[in-house]
């Protein structure tokens, strides 16, 4: 661990890309605190910001994920006194006072802290210390709790939410055949409750196979220049023979199965499904709407008010709930009915059932004998003779290998739980993740603990009675109960206790490896040292990565479950979980400001499932301490321990009366004032576009074009052959919508012209088929406000100050474009937003005193805003567009 940190001390200061990607790319609102190149320049930001300050510049996801972490630290350190100051103590004292010291002779620290050895009324220690613990975890709960719910209120009283689209809106799922108009759905809200304005609503329309098409044509696109990028690496050396590939079986019409040009083939096929996109959208209409909508309203009181009305009605069979982010919804899942998603989660569920089940038999043998070699010796003489002749040796072998090989499981099973939750019928991306979350954490406990230290337990006492059968002779039912199945189950749950703490002390270097970024850097190294990347994937691997949330928390409360459940078995379980979370506190600290980012931010939903399975692991602890005091005392012990699981459960739906409507509603109820009833439509919002901003991506996203080295540029010409014109369809779509303006970008040279114009002409040269890249600007720091860049490795580009959520102030219409920090400019207006800070460009050097010819040199995504005195006030009007132009021209703007 100690090699490692020293490792990213020393690579940190000379690779920013990899350790400090947010200082560079994040608008002056979400950038973090600089750092100095030292050593240890790194830490001193991290003890500064305090949490007020980290929901600015990390969001609330992020800053719940600390507290989260925070919490677990300072809960089990308090719960270290307990289990080392009282617990760990009775049972040294205990135990040497029973055996007279001879049970001690030949036994490590691991054995003799045990309650191997404890029995009768020293027992009651561990009775009062369990209703201790159990205190413990229900203050820690109740006090974040109401410290998650005053965030959750900051969070809908900031700025950001205030004046978001989506904080207004409800999304409307299963609406009946009859209700699907824009109509329909206000009806349905009236259903519920009538508010005094007059929401703006929006029936979905069928995009039928458009989604799939335009996935076809991202893949296509990327294979042809991966393709190029490889066949054009020397352009001044092109290899002797084109590349060539061999088509899938459905476009093998031609060939008959042969290899095709490679270049011609993905050409052709970009042409073709080009086309049937062109033509599909231009084929879609209202007249075939889907059975979801949405519906916003003027004021966020109105929309959460029908929304808490609608927590226990369903108008019609229709659910209303809040709208999530456009960016956060699953739209593939949205025109699903009830029974196809109660189908599809059946399905995932009976997998997820299939795979626990079928990892039951390599997780007991891993138990059994992996996790204890002796067990291995027993029952196979060759390997017994290996392991008597070096029985250290084979201990070393034990405590590695086992832990090591449930790490590499750990990192596999993720992936394929979410792959399974992606066909679970989630409406959004944030629900998904906490289910995956929820089912990983049902599948460790189960199969990773229970199964695991059970089977070690249950494979002691068949041991125990197959001797009483051999040795002494006795009957079946005389082998069982002199196995003493309590006692048995208590000291196999011994035996197996040292693997857990030699995982948990595994997991402090596993959270050393995640702060050195040490997958991440050997990737991008490998990436860019033995392949060819693409210039997308060059610019792809310079981008913040996202993270993990289902997957960390999923670890934190399994750890949190296993030191919960040994407290009394192995007391030093407690302490070494209190250290991983003191240390681990801090290096995700860092990871969540300087590297990390959320993909998708959603306002710090996942505290009920972690409240709620913490709730669980203590009941489950319940259990366990209940099982060692049976095991050596009375069963008036276990009944004074009887309440607990019935306290948690009453102190759990306490919390959720008490919090949980505070905590998802911005408030319950509106006061009505009668004269705006009288009138209830004079201040309705009518530009909201909510048919555009919740409308299908497909309908309106722009199609991506290849990308390719600029150095190959002058022989492209000569191989390369496709569209050579602007996307009409696209603009056609939009077009569709009364409340969408389309624009065109604008030249970066030429000011008040579009990016085509052609100087010296008045005429419009069309786009390309593919984009050139110079190598300059291999960086994603030029791309990250579009789409294409910004969905993976940006949520909806806030963090980059760009929103496409924020409702302006003026106007009441989403803004596309944004200025630095809180300045926003509408795309409505010709007025300038206010000049923000002066950002850094990429060397560090502030432009804000160069000159205009200077400033051309550098690109806009690095430019410093600059004074009015210096450029005008032109440049504020064209901020923030979703290319590098930087800079939009309205066109085809509706009456």
């Amino acid at each position: 661990m100690v090699v490692i940190m020293l490792g990213f001390m020393l690579l940190r200061p000379r690779n920013s890309v990899v350790y400090a990607p947010k200082l560079k790319y994040a608008d002056e609102k979400h950038a973090p605190p600089v750092i100095g190149k030292g050593l240890l320049d790194w830490t001193p930001p991290l003890a500064k910001l305090h949490e007020s300050q980290l929901v600015d510049k990390i969001g609330l996801d992020a800053t719940l994920f600390l507290r989260f972490t925070k919490m677990l630290r300072n809960m089990f350190a308090v719960i270290t006194v307990v289990a080392i100051g009282v617990i760990l103590p009775t049972n040294l004292i205990t135990g040497r006072k029973r055996e007279a010291g001879k049970a001690f002779q030949g036994r490590g620290i691991w054995t003799i802290s045990t309650p191997i050895y404890t029995e009768g009324g020293p027992l009651w220690v561990h009775v009062i210390g369990a209703w201790v613990i159990n205190i413990i975890v229900a203050f820690f709960l109740w006090r974040n709790y109401i410290a998650v719910t005053r965030l959750r209120r900051g969070y809908f009283e900031s700025s950001g939410y205030l004046r978001s689209l989506h904080s207004r809106t409800l999304m409307f799922t299963d609406i009946p055949p009859a209700s699907r108009t824009d109509e329909g759905i206000l009806r349905l809200a009236d259903e519920v409750e009538q508010t005094v304005g007059i929401p703006r609503a929006a029936i979905a329309r069928n995009v039928k196979e458009l989604p799939e098409l335009i996935e076809q044509h991202e893949k296509a696109v990327r294979a042809l220049e991966s393709v190029l990028a490889k066949y054009l690496k020397n352009p001044e050396k092109l290899p002797a023979s084109r590349p060539t590939l061999r088509p899938p079986k459905n476009h093998r019409k031609h060939n008959g199965g042969e290899k095709v040009d490679a270049i011609e083939y993905l050409t052709d096929r970009i042409a073709e499904l080009e086309l049937e996109i062109k033509h599909v959208r231009e084929s879609i209409d209202k007249r075939n709407p889907m059975p979801y909508g949405f519906a916003s309203f003027e004021k966020i009181e109105e929309a959460h008010t029908v929304a808490y009305a609608a927590k226990r009605k369903h108008p019609q069979g229709t659910t209303i709930r809040l709208a999530p982010r456009p960016n956060d919804l699953i739209w593939k899942n949205l025109p699903l009915t009830k029974k196809d998603r109660s189908w599809k989660r059946f399905i995932n569920n009976f997998w997820i059932g299939v795979l626990t089940v079928v990892w039951i038999a390599p997780n007991a043998l891993i138990a059994v004998f992996l996790s204890n070699l002796s067990n291995l010796a027993k029952v196979w003489s060759d390997f017994n003779k290996t392991y008597q002749a070096d029985p250290k040796a084979w201990a070393v072998v034990q405590g590695i290998a086992s832990p090591a090989l449930t790490s590499l499981i750990y990192i596999l099973l993720p992936i394929a739980f979410r792959r399974l939750s992606i066909h679970a019928g989630d409406t959004t991306k944030t629900s998904r993740e906490r289910h995956v979350a929820t089912k990983l954490y049902a599948f460790f406990v189960f199969n990773n603990l229970i199964v695991f230290s059970a089977f070690s337990a249950i494979w002691a006492y068949i041991t125990a009675i197959i001797n009483n059968r051999k040795d002494k002779n006795q009957s079946v039912w005389d082998a069982i109960q002199n196995a003493y199945f309590f006692y048995t189950m208590m000291t196999g749950l011994i035996e197996v206790s040292p693997f857990w703490l030699t995982w948990l002390l595994q997991r402090n270097l596993g959270s050393a490896a995640d702060l050195a970024q040490m997958i991440q850097l050997t990737w991008v190294w490998f990436g860019k040292t033995f392949t060819s990347p693409t210039p997308r994937q060059a610019i792809e691997l310079t981008a913040p990565c996202p993270f993990d949330y289902a997957v960390y928390y999923n670890y934190f409360l399994f750890y949190a479950t296993v030191a919960l459940c040994f407290t009394t078995i192995q007391p030093f379980v407690i302490p070494i979980t209190a250290f991983y979370f003191v240390i681990d506190y801090w290096l995700k600290k860092y990871l969540l400001l300087y590297v990390l980012i959320t993909k998708t931010e959603s306002g710090g939903q996942y505290w009920r499932i972690l409240f709620n399975r913490l709730i669980f692991a203590t009941i489950l602890a319940d259990f366990l301490i209940a099982l060692v005091i049976k095991a050596g005392g009375y069963w008036s012990m276990v009944a004074t321990m009887a309440p607990l699981p019935l306290l948690l459960i009453a102190f759990k739906i306490y919390c959720a009366r008490t919090f949980d409507d505070q905590n998802k509603f911005y408030t319950k109820a509106t006061l009505k004032d009668p004269e705006n009833m009288a009138d209830p439509g004079r201040k309705s919002r009518r530009n909201d576009r909510v048919a555009s901003k919740f409308g299908h991506p497909a309908l309106y996203a722009k199609l991506m074009t290849p990308m390719v080295h600029a150095k190959a540029q002058h022989v492209l010409s000569s191989i390369y052959r496709g569209r050579l014109t602007q996307d009409g369809a696209t603009q056609g779509m939009l077009m569709d919508y009364s409340d969408h303006i389309a624009m065109d970008p604008m030249s970066q040279t030429h000011p008040g012209k579009s990016a085509h114009f052609v100087p010296g002409t008045h005429k419009i040269k069309r786009k390309e088929l593919f984009e050139v890249v110079p190598d300059n600007q291999l960086d994603f720091g030029y791309y990250k406000s579009r789409p294409e860049f910004a969905e993976e490795n940006g949520g909806d580009g806030e963090l980059y100050g760009r929103p496409t959520d924020l409702v302006s102030e003026r106007s009441g219409t989403p803004l596309s474009f944004m200025g630095r920090g809180s300045e926003v400019a509408s795309p409505n207006s010709s007025r300038a937003s206010s000049p923000g800070a002066y950002p850094r460009g990429p060397a560090g050097k502030r432009s804000r005193n160069m000159s205009p010819q200077q400033l051309q040199h550098i690109h806009p995504a690095y430019r410093d805003q600059v004074n009015p005195g210096a450029m005008g006030f032109r440049r504020h009007m064209y901020r923030g567009s979703d290319n590098e132009s930087e800079t939009n021209l309205l066109r085809g703007a509706q009456p």
